[in-house]
């Protein structure tokens, strides 16, 4: 694994891409679902993606806290599987700086809600800040939905060459173009735009990413796969069932005050959910 022990995820998606399959991306929250993670990946031997939206960088203190939790953690679990530390949704070039600065090996810059002039101004300010320091940079078009929207609008689904153009101006590694998915809980069936999603990976040649992949139907997780899907953001899914076995639990030991005990609770139900989400996105590899 190197000196450093994270990798960015250039190799790992450049291989998904070829070999058909996806690397999961889970959002992590605390020490302890970081451990559970990388434990769960590691039984797999599955590369992972740890995702740290800017609310759990806060939540755990900083950019640098979570660098170190991380490779220590991988020290001493003796992890062997690829492993990369990702800024989820950089909402600006200051903040994929800072996580750049403090270690992070992959950084998702995400400037969609801006022009599509201010969207690649901003994404090549990043790469270039990020590839002089060999890290791997992921871009957002279109717009995928927060929770409150529940089914995404047609205006929010990237524009084929849109996606081109911003791939081709900034060098990006990776490509998150909006298809249909949101972030949180579905209301209604979602509804993917598989033939736009071809089209794009076909014309841009990168690696696809796949935001809001929480309650999405595993059919059309794997149909997405099959056109040009290489990474998986997974986030609600892990805390709905870690959520309910801690309840389920606290219900059932009213005693209890240990925060250990509390926390661990949902480790079973967590990785559990961690393999099943592995196993869908490696199911169609056929190599």
């Amino acid at each position: 694994m190197g000196d450093n022990m994270l990798e960015n995820t250039k190799v790992m998606l450049e291989t998904a891409k070829k070999e058909g399959y996806a690397v999961p991306h889970f959002n992590i929250n605390n020490l302890e679902w970081t451990r559970f993670i990388l434990e769960e990946c590691e039984k797999e031997k599955s590369p992972v993606i740890l995702g740290v939206s800017e609310g759990a960088k806060k939540y755990m203190i900083g950019f640098h806290t979570v660098t170190e939790m991380v490779k220590a953690m991988i020290k001493e679990l003796n992890i062997t599987v690829p492993v990369a530390l990702h800024l989820d949704h950089g909402s600006s070039i200051l903040a994929c700086k800072e996580a750049i600065d403090a270690g992070f090996t992959s950084v998702m810059i995400d400037a969609s809600k801006f022009s599509l002039e201010e969207n690649i101004a901003m994404t090549k300010e990043v790469v270039q800040y990020a590839h002089e320091r060999n890290v791997t940079v992921e871009a957002e078009i279109g717009h995928v939905g927060g929770e409150e929207d529940g089914i995404a609008s047609e205006l929010a689904y990237a524009k084929v060459e849109d996606a081109v153009l911003l791939a081709n101006s900034t060098g990006i590694d990776t490509l998150a173009p909006a298809l249909g998915s949101v972030h949180g809980i579905y209301k209604g069936e979602p509804k993917l735009d598989f033939d736009r999603m071809l089209k794009i990976k076909e014309l841009t040649n990168l690696p696809l990413v796949l935001h809001g992949g929480s309650g999405i139907p595993d059919e059309l997780i794997e149909k997405g796969v099959n056109c040009g899907i290489c990474k998986l953001n997974i986030n609600t899914d892990l805390q709905i069932v870690w959520a309910k076995a801690v309840r389920t639990y606290l219900n059932e030991n009213e005693t209890v005050y240990d925060p250990r005990k509390i926390i661990k609770a949902g480790e079973k139900t967590l990785k559990e959910k961690v393999s099943e989400k592995i196993h869908l996105l490696k199911s169609n590899n056929r190599i």
